[in-house]
């Protein structure tokens, strides 16, 4: 092989690859949510109502970097992903997405300072593991790995283990009690009226 040719395919691997690690990526991701949890934006209640709203959103960015929730919403649905057009595709990744953020968000806004430890990392071609816990003031521990692949030369997180046990694995046995002893419009249905009452608790709180 000539010089030159393996100079551009050195390049081209450079290029390809991704910009950051997978820890690093998580790492990154997991610090700037606590900075923007740890900013205040003055004392008054409108004031209060937008900064949540602005804190809100910051994280809401931060986490569709981190997650690939389209992933997360076909591997969840698993053997009835592929019955299903790329209408009600689209329409389960939305209504899933919006289910997954609220619950990080009221999960995250009940962050109190707990330590955040990462103890390994292993990584096998375009999958990657990022084991972490967190340790609460009493001592406590909840193991938290993070499940990451490749996609457009990013790291993304595509599930959770929490304690050992896999949050789309949960999910996915959920919807397919529901799916099995109902339908699949009946999921849907139960998505919808989850987010629509998620949504009017969350507008109580502010």
């Amino acid at each position: 092989m000539g010089k030159t040719v393996a100079a551009w395919l050195m390049v081209a691997g450079a290029i390809g690859a991704p910009a950051t690690g997978p820890r690093e990526t998580v790492e990154t991701a997991v610090v700037r949510v606590v900075e923007v949890l740890q900013q205040s934006d003055g004392p008054d209640r409108a004031q209060d109502n937008r900064a949540h709203d602005n804190q809100r959103a910051e994280i809401k960015r931060i986490a569709r970097a981190l997650f690939d929730f389209d992933e997360i919403a076909r591997r969840a649905l698993s053997r009835h992903w592929g019955g299903r057009t790329l209408e009600e595709q689209g329409e389960f990744i939305g209504l899933f997405t919006d289910l997954l953020e609220r619950s990080y968000l009221n999960r995250i806004e009940a962050y109190a300072g707990e330590r955040i430890v990462y103890t390994g990392e292993a990584v096998d071609g375009p999958y990657a593991t990022v084991r972490s816990k967190v340790v609460t003031q009493r001592k406590s521990e909840v193991g938290i790995d993070y499940r990451l692949h490749l996609r457009d030369s990013r790291w993304q997180v595509y599930d959770m283990l929490i304690d050992g046990v896999s949050f789309v694995s949960t999910y996915r046995s959920q919807f397919d009690r529901v799916i099995q002893a109902e339908s699949y419009g009946a999921l849907v249905e139960r998505l919808r009226k989850r987010n629509l009452d998620t949504a009017g608790v969350d507008r109580k709180k502010l």
